[in-house]
């Protein structure tokens, strides 16, 4: 990882594991050697300059992910239909469990990447993942039943070590001054992934009856209707191998033990050593991991409802869009949430900090919630003018509530502020995103299937689902209240240094 200000030096060390609680380098095996700034000012480490290129191509492979994750919205609730032969009240419980148990596979494996990224380096992991990924997304386009599915699904969360991996390089090549714009580029990447990821899915699938000029007589496109997409994508994550392998820099720099005398470099520091425990209870990182996933639940639970309640009928409470509104409204959510992130919450989180973007973002939520069954009111109206005012404040309040979406990159910041030391952040980002995969492991699920319980049901006039949200949302709002001071917490670890 690094350390900065007083540390003097950057340190990355298989004693300081992306994931592990303990040492996991045993005498006489490779240890880590500072990174040096190139002269001997090495208290100057904060200027380092943000190496671009390797950002670029480390935001590339970013990208891969929510593409792979979100190229099935449009599609996946039909598919999960005519898959399984589903009622219309039923899918929504389906495309959710297969979203959950995808999520659960993630946080099982996600230690092992880790702790082989540790091993044996960022890069090697980060490509092989990256391979496993887009052979499993193109798998799952060929899925004939709900289970095979459900089995694709699971394969490509696997494969989940460019989560961790990625976070984690980026973390090694920024300092404390360029980590908020390092991060920035990462998140805006990432909703470049949920503006094409949609925009692939809806456009690709069934190309047989969306373009039968040009598919209409390819047997194959009828037989696998979403096979199209999922090869799009895993092209596209076959790309994102070739430039990792090619560009991507190792951030875990080694040196070996003298091999006479088997001892290590005196000269290189030893951080302090924490377990896992140890971190939990330091200083603000329960009320920041709790947070994290509180945040994590909020948007994975909203992601769930989304699609299926685009698609589900206008008198069951949804907008009854196609596939292709579908993926057109997510690619607009992508890029506005793009917009919000990049241009945005840097200024924004310099003016009021991070905690104050936090409590923005907090106060936004409910009303963001809100506004979903007042615009189905607009359409059940069915008269023109209603369904006119719906087109025109659908778009309009998307885009505008797509800003809660700045609480995704300053929460990220805020874990980095907590972190009792830069040598501990990976061991941190890797509890954080276990958290996060076990809310996604349930979220879908669970918040599919209260939408198509209180679709069916028509409990509130099928609204009853978004009183839950906003509920929740109240409660975000009462937690950003209670934040730590980061700037009280760093000066204290800096006069804790000095003695």
């Amino acid at each position: 990882m690094r350390a900065s200000g007083n540390d003097g030096v950057r340190v990355a060390t298989e004693q300081t594991p992306l994931l592990a609680a303990e040492d996991i380098a045993a005498v006489n095996e490779a240890v880590i050697e500072p990174v040096q700034d190139g002269n001997d000012d090495t208290n100057n480490v904060d200027d380092k300059p943000l190496p671009v290129w390797q950002i670029a191509v480390l935001c590339y492979a970013r990208w891969v992910e929510p593409v792979a994750f979100f190229s099935i919205f449009p599609y996946i609730n039909k598919m999960a239909q005519e898959n399984g032969h589903l009622d219309n009240a039923d899918v929504g419980f389906y495309s959710g469990l297969i979203e959950s148990l995808f999520s659960l596979t993630q946080m099982f494996v996600m230690i092992l990447w880790g702790k082989a990224a540790d091993r044996l380096g960022r890069k090697p992991v980060l490509v092989f993942s990256l391979v496993g990924v887009s052979f499993a997304t193109t798998l799952f386009g060929m899925a004939r039943t709900i289970w095979q599915m459900v089995l694709f699904r699971c394969l490509a969360g696997v494969f989940a070590g460019t989560i961790v991996t990625i976070r984690t390089m980026i973390s090694e090549h920024s300092t404390s001054k360029t980590q908020a714009r390092a991060f920035s580029w990462f998140a805006f990447t990432g909703n470049l992934g949920i503006l094409f990821g949609p925009l692939i899915g809806g456009a690709l699938a069934d190309p047989a009856r969306q373009y039968p000029g040009l598919f209409g007589n390819v047997g194959f496109f009828l037989d696998y209707p979403y096979a199209l997409p999922s090869l799009a994508v895993g092209v596209i994550g076959l790309s994102a191998v070739v430039v990792t392998a090619i560009w991507t820099e190792e951030t875990l720099v080694r040196h070996h033990a003298d091999a006479t005398s088997g001892a290590e470099d005196s000269a290189t520091p030893k951080p302090q050593e924490y377990s896992t425990r140890d971190l939990i209870k330091s200083r603000g990182v329960p009320i920041v991991l709790f947070t994290y996933g509180y945040i994590m639940l909020l948007a994975y639970s909203y992601t769930a409802i989304v699609p299926v309640f685009w698609f589900t009928k206008v008198h069951l409470g949804g907008f009854e869009f196609t596939p292709l509104q579908i993926s057109l409204m997510l690619g607009l959510n992508g890029a506005s949430q793009a917009i919000w992130v990049l241009l945005v919450f840097p200024p924004l989180q310099h003016r009021i900090g991070t905690n104050g973007v936090l409590r923005v973002c907090a106060t936004a939520y409910p009303f963001f919630f809100a506004v979903c069954p007042l615009l189905n009111l607009l359409l059940r109206a069915g008269t023109d003018a209603s369904v006119a005012a719906f087109w025109v404040v659908a778009p309009v309040a998307l885009c505008l509530g797509c800003g809660i979406s700045m609480s995704f990159t300053a929460i990220q910041l805020a874990l980095n502020d907590v972190s009792p030391s830069p040598a501990l952040l990976g061991m941190l980002n890797a509890l954080a995103l276990a958290n996060v995969s076990g809310v996604r492991s349930f979220s879908p699920a669970l918040f599919a299937g209260l939408f198509a319980v209180g679709a069916r049901t028509q409990w509130l006039w099928g609204y009853a689902i978004w009183v839950l949200m906003v509920l929740l949302a109240l409660g975000f709002t009462v937690l950003s209240r209670y934040m730590p001071d980061y700037d009280e917490m760093r000066r204290e670890r800096e006069r804790d240094e000095r003695l």
